[in-house]
């Protein structure tokens, strides 16, 4: 006779679909971005912001989480740090999609492949962490792959860099905030959401903006970065509260090889024997990386008995 499934089990189940959910749409967005490639984008990250906030703040109101909104619009401190917070994400989207609209989604997939090997690396040197001996062959091998991508290209991968730093940095800074994660999204949009909505209309009057009537297409495209943006995120954090750490950190690798895949085989960009060697370099790093935390538990485990 079966046994019914414990309350942990459908919680574990439940966050598992959240999180999938939200790896899966960060893995197919370069195909959403390819459809907005000719328009500029600043202008793409300034209607992902606008058209986000009134999902976050509907979420916010059937969650029944204004109060801790409440709590924050009166904290100057809090505000200033979600401020910080906002502008490391919006740099972030900016260069990413810029990348995917000059055929430079690879880059992308490095980048965010890169981002929990430099997050290591991060607590290394601004928390005091001591990575292990295995995160440390890990940061090195991640380390050469770049130096092999400089050399050939002349110059360092930039874009995969920029993109790693600024979403690892925004990962630190955005633990400082005394708020949970929905509540940090709608706050982070409510302030970016103004000087978006000022450079849509400065677009507009120029003459340079595509929401326009003439072309229905460009306006439901921008429409549907609202929920492109808010929703994998809102996924995530739902998921992220019901899931243990090591589950989250081994599918936060779902999304950057589904890009990688539509980058070499969707998009059909240039995957030579240097770019195979790097990128075989960094998930060697990435093995390596994610066993080390299996290797380190149960030692925890048996110190802490």
């Amino acid at each position: 006779m079966t046994s019914e499934p414990t309350t942990s089990d459908a919680t574990g189940n439940s966050g598992f679909l959240f999180a999938l959910s939200a790896y899966l749409l960060w893995g197919a967005l370069p195909l959403f971005m390819k459809l907005v490639a000719h328009i500029p984008a600043a202008e793409v990250v300034a209607h992902r912001i606008l058209w986000s906030l009134p999902i976050a703040g509907v979420t916010l109101l059937v969650l029944g989480r204004t109060a801790d909104v409440k709590v924050a619009l009166r904290s100057p401190r809090t505000m200033l740090m979600a401020a910080v917070t906002a502008a490391f994400i919006t740099c972030n989207w900016g260069i990413y999609v810029w990348a995917i609209s000059v055929d430079r989604t690879l880059e992308t997939a490095l980048g965010y492949y890169i981002n929990p090997l430099l997050s290591v690396a991060m607590g290394a040197v601004l928390l005091g962490e001591k990575p292990n001996r295995f995160q440390l062959v890990a940061i090195g091998l991640a380390v050469l792959a770049v130096l092999i991508l400089a050399f050939d290209a002349g110059g360092l991968p930039w874009v995969s860099l920029a993109l790693a730093a600024t979403f690892a940095v925004y990962g630190f800074l955005r633990k400082t905030l005394p708020i949970g994660p929905s509540q940090g999204f709608f706050l982070e949009v409510l302030i970016l959401a103004l000087p978006a909505f000022a450079y849509i209309l400065w677009l507009q009057a120029q003459g340079h903006g595509h929401f326009v009537f003439s072309s229905p297409g460009d306006i439901g495209l921008l429409l549907a970065c609202g929920p492109i943006t808010a929703v994998p995120l809102l996924l995530y954090a739902f998921g992220a509260k019901l899931l243990k750490l090591s589950t989250i950190g081994l599918m936060q690798y779902i999304a950057p090889t589904i890009i990688f895949f539509i980058a070499v085989f969707a998009f059909d960009e240039p995957f030579d024997g240097v770019r195979m060697t790097a990128f075989g370099l960094i998930w060697l790093a990435l093995a390596i990386y994610t066993w080390s935390g299996f290797f380190r538990r149960p030692a925890a485990r048996q110190e802490a008995a």
